[in-house]
């Protein structure tokens, strides 16, 4: 099984255990910028294209960007970066990039440029050191927060989540 597979798999399995060890699980996908620090990106967002839109503009993405293109949320260029393809959402106020990704089965994924979730970089980087294809050591990133890292093809993936209390 492939690390990002992997990765997914594990996700997956802790999305569909309600109530057994998570609670309010959170991802972000971390990418290590070529002149160092970090480039994080949220599995939520407010800036929603549909499946279709993502694909249109991932298929006419060029290095220097796409000719602006009509969407659901206004003008969007494509851009095919070494991260990989970030749609430009030129007219909206918030959540103006997405990053296109496919799950293992092949389905469009798009992580958002901004989201709640936020890390120090000493965070990132513990979790981005941390990470391995089938999951890091668990890490605890506050009095609330623990988070796992994931090694992927287009970075590392995080999932965080609030343990529950011993006495529930």
């Amino acid at each position: 099984m492939s690390a990002r597979r992997a990765a997914l798999a594990v996700l997956l399995c802790a999305a569909l255990l309600p109530g057994v060890a998570f609670a309010q699980i959170s991802n972000l996908l971390i990418q290590t910028l070529a002149g160092g620090g970090f480039r994080i990106w949220h599995a939520d967002g407010v800036s929603i294209l549909d499946d279709d839109e993502v694909m249109l503009l991932e298929s006419l993405a060029e290095v220097g960007g796409s000719q602006p293109t009509a969407t659901a949320l206004g003008p969007a260029r494509a851009l095919r970066t070494a991260q990989g393809v970030i749609i430009e959402l030129t007219e909206r106020a918030r959540d103006r990039e997405l990053l296109v990704d496919r799950d293992a089965c092949g389905h469009v994924k798009t992580w958002h440029a901004e989201g709640v979730t936020r890390l120090s970089e000493d965070q990132a980087t513990d979790l981005v050191m941390a990470a391995l294809p089938g999951g890091g050591p668990r890490l605890v990133l506050d009095a609330e927060h623990h988070a796992k890292s994931y090694l992927t093809n287009i970075g590392v993936m995080v999932a965080i989540w609030k343990p529950r209390s011993a006495g529930r």
